[in-house]
């Protein structure tokens, strides 16, 4: 099974390409309005773009964009709020649970799914719905979920369209640089072998640090963590007190980061490289925030598929949380 979550992820760069057709081929029947807010709400691989868009949105949108990842919408959500609900199986029932919610405050509402509930309820109230491909996991469809939201900001006037190009750009370097990605990514899973992987990266990538540390968690089957620099310089730097040698700390680097979290980062790993001699530098590739985005999310994707079998784990299996659904379908 393992070898079916490597060519989805070998497939990358062939599935942003999908998206994009998807996204310049729908077509929205919401009226275009003024916002006040927008939030997404959506959960594990379906909400890590969110969170991504988030990042990449939050130094030009002038109207607060938020990331739901629970079963209730915040209080302010009305009838001048756009919900996007994102739920890749269609399922998911803290999404859905949202999405009523959204409907009873007569929101807007753009749902982005395979199929499942949340496309009954949207054929039903008339709402957008962006369908996808369905049948993967849906940690591994995060170029699917990610560019929809982008292409439904556009389409609310809420973003201009150069993320189209820099996506375009994003598929020709991935092709390009796909066998170096593939080697460097397996000298990291060895590294990362039999450590708990700890993973650093400025704030305006905390979206990517979270997705590295899903991919770990669910393909990888390893717990870790991720922070946030400078965040992080105000309490947790504290912490490396102890010897770790049991940990591995992954510090994402891209070349416009600013240079003050540069200067931190280099003081954080003299202070952490007195209790681990585990560090990793990441370094993105690219002009563009989507371009770097999709780089290290497809570097760290062929990471964690690497270290899986590296532990001799199925990458595919994640009979956990099926238990649990499962288990809350009974009650």
């Amino acid at each position: 099974m393992e070898a079916i979550m490597k060519q989805l992820v070998l497939d990358f760069p062939t599935q942003l390409h999908e998206a994009l057709i998807i996204g310049q081929s729908y077509r929205f029947i919401s009226h275009r309005k003024e916002f006040s807010n927008v939030i997404l709400t959506g959960l594990g691989g379906s909400g890590i773009g969110g969170s991504i868009v988030q990042n990449y949105v939050s130094s030009t949108l002038d109207i607060p964009f938020a990331v739901n990842k629970d079963y209730f919408l915040p209080a302010y959500v009305g009838k001048n709020s756009l919900v996007i609900a994102c739920s890749y199986s269609g399922n998911t029932e803290e999404t859905i649970n949202a999405l009523q919610q959204a409907l009873k405050a007569k929101a807007t509402v753009v749902c982005i799914t395979s199929g499942g509930k949340v496309a009954e309820i949207a054929k039903k109230k008339k709402l957008d719905c962006i369908l996808v491909p369905a049948g993967m996991p849906p940690r591994s469809c995060i170029g699917y979920s990610s560019i929809q939201i982008l292409f439904t900001l556009r389409y609310f006037g809420l973003i201009n369209e150069d993320f189209i190009k820099n996506i375009k750009a994003s598929i020709k370097l991935l092709r390009a640089d796909e066998k170096f990605i593939q080697k460097k990514a397996d000298v990291i899973a060895k590294k990362l072998d039999g450590k708990l992987p700890v993973i650093y990266a400025a704030a305006h990538f905390e979206g990517v640090a979270t997705r590295i540390r899903q991919q770990l968690n669910e393909n990888s089957k390893v717990l870790g963590w991720e922070r946030v620099i400078p965040e992080m310089n105000h309490n947790e730097l504290v912490g490396w007190r102890d010897k770790a040698n049991d940990k591995a700390v992954l510090f994402i680097h891209n070349d416009d980061d600013y240079e003050r979290v540069n200067m931190r980062i280099q003081i954080n790993k003299k202070v952490i490289r007195k209790y681990t001699p585990n560090i990793i530098d990441i370094q993105s590739k690219g002009k563009s925030y989507w371009e770097k985005v999709f780089y290290i999310i497809h570097l760290t994707d062929w990471v964690s598929v690497y270290l899986a079998d590296i532990r001799k784990q199925d990458a595919m299996e994640v009979k956990v949380i099926d238990f649990l659904k499962g288990s809350l379908a009974k009650q």
